[in-house]
């Protein structure tokens, strides 16, 4: 099956599907991505908090591939936010990645109550580390609207994706909606939901009825067919397959709707508030 490529607004291309390691323990990282890879996934989302970086590198390093048939994005640790910690960092996961440049990197949370709230500066060291060609793209995790107004009024420089979560207990239509005003795509993290009930939902589960799908994948389609770029994670490899067959069938736009429809607002979010998360991992 071939994954779509979205284009960004810097006139690279990204897979809209991916695989994301987020809780995949280090000691299982390099077999989970080489299960992935073996499968069909190109795209790996990985952090400098996942702490598993070196396991994603281990793996592609031994799949065979040559460097531009997969597409890496790490990204920023809470605690390495100053401009020499955040240029440091990212030479650091690069090493432990076996890579000369990641293809996008992102700011992990915009910490607002942390660094004097001046997330501006971050940006604009990741600006710097583009321009070094030690990242291809650059974007930003968790942002809500106005940091993103802010970080765009004061630099210039748009970032090229917003990882916000997602799901269909949580739309999170507004930061959505202004990701989109400012050209960079939405990616969704925890695009299942984490425990919330979405898999077992009427609504869902009569869809994936009716097209003879999972719930699971009924719900990935659903990103897919608004236009988000999503990595569902699993260790699994039976549910890595299961998830990455996605691209043989589509949603109406009724079915769209009705998904959109379950939109709990604020009451379906699941992971920390990007206004108050201000946790440092150590700290």
């Amino acid at each position: 099956m071939t994954v779509p490529s979205l284009t960004l607004s810097d006139s690279t291309t990204i897979p809209q599907f991916g695989l994301g390691v987020w809780q995949v323990p280090a000691q299982d990282a390099e077999r989970v991505v080489g299960e992935a890879l073996e499968i069909g996934y190109r795209h790996v989302d990985t952090a400098q908090m996942y702490g598993n970086e070196a396991g994603v590198g281990a793996a592609l390093k031994s799949s065979g591939l040559a460097r531009d048939d997969f597409y890496v994005t790490t990204k920023l640790n809470n605690g390495l936010h100053r401009l020499d910690d955040a240029k440091r960092s990212l030479r650091e996961s690069l090493d432990r990645l076996g890579l000369d440049n990641v293809d996008l990197f992102l700011i992990h949370w915009p910490l607002p109550t942390r660094y004097d709230g001046d997330f501006v500066s971050t940006w604009q060291a990741l600006v710097e580390l583009q321009d070094e060609g030690l990242t291809t793209s650059i974007g930003v995790s968790n942002f809500q609207p106005a940091h993103l107004d802010r970080i765009v009024a004061e630099t210039g420089v748009v970032p090229v994706v917003n990882q916000v979560e997602v799901h269909p207990y949580f739309g999170n239509e507004e930061t959505r909606a202004a990701t989109r005003r400012h050209g960079a795509l939405v990616e969704g993290w925890s695009p299942l939901g984490q425990g919330g009930g979405e898999l077992t939902d009427p609504v869902i589960t009569a869809i994936a009825s009716e097209l003879g799908k999972s719930p699971a994948q009924v719900v990935l389609r659903w990103h897919l067919d608004r236009g988000d770029i999503v990595f569902p994670k699993s260790t699994h490899r039976e549910r890595l397959q299961e998830n990455f067959e996605v691209f043989d069938f589509a949603l109406t736009s009724e079915q769209v709707a009705a998904i959109s429809a379950l939109d709990k607002g604020e009451a379906g979010r699941t992971g920390a508030h990007p206004d108050t998360m201000d946790w440092i991992p150590g700290a």
